[in-house]
């Protein structure tokens, strides 16, 4: 992929991440040193509402500070007594994450939402590939989970390379989780 494909492809999921709902400081995770790590405003909804929650971000970069890996990690508050869908959750953040790739110029095949794990809770999970002018130019995996009183999400994308080359780290970033009750 060549470096201007690279911040371009970057650019559009920074935007797109950009656009999550959020709460951090219930949240319990051990981001590698070498992990750039902010804690990100609480987002609005359409209305202009701030959404009751925070989110955290992290990239991994690359010699040239090009990011090779960024996660993002969301906890919303929820109504009391409020029954999630989770993969109808997850469904519409594919369809959403899918729409503004191609608004961008870039086309994605996700694989089917399948059961997985967050933080210890029952979580569903998919996993995109993300193409442009039919080269694959990057992966991103969305996670989706909740429990009485909060939802969670944790997104992760990283170019062809860099996906492949931090799977690892992601893995072990995911079995360190600790979402609070």
């Amino acid at each position: 992929m060549t470096p201007v494909r690279s911040r371009a492809c970057f650019t559009a999921l920074l935007l797109l991440l950009g656009g999550s709902s959020a709460l951090a400081d219930d949240l319990m995770i051990t981001w590698p040193g070498n992990w750039e790590v902010q804690t990100l405003p609480p987002a609005q909804n359409a209305a202009g509402e701030v959404i009751s929650g925070l989110r955290q971000r992290a990239v991994k970069n690359d010699a040239n500070g090009d990011p090779l890996m960024v996660m993002e990690l969301t906890q919303s508050a929820l109504t009391p007594g409020h029954e999630v869908n989770l993969p109808g959750v997850l469904l519409e953040m594919r369809k959403a994450v899918q729409k503004n790739f191609v608004e961008r110029g870039f086309m994605s095949v996700c694989n089917r939402i399948h059961d997985s794990t967050l933080g210890g809770m029952p979580a569903v999970e998919t996993t995109c590939t993300i193409t442009q002018n039919g080269g694959h130019v990057m992966t991103q995996t969305l996670v989706a989970a909740a429990r009485e009183g909060k939802a969670y999400s944790l997104l992760y994308a990283g170019s062809a390379d860099g996906y492949k080359a931090q799977e690892p780290v992601v893995n072990g970033i995911r079995a360190s989780l600790h979402l609070e009750p």
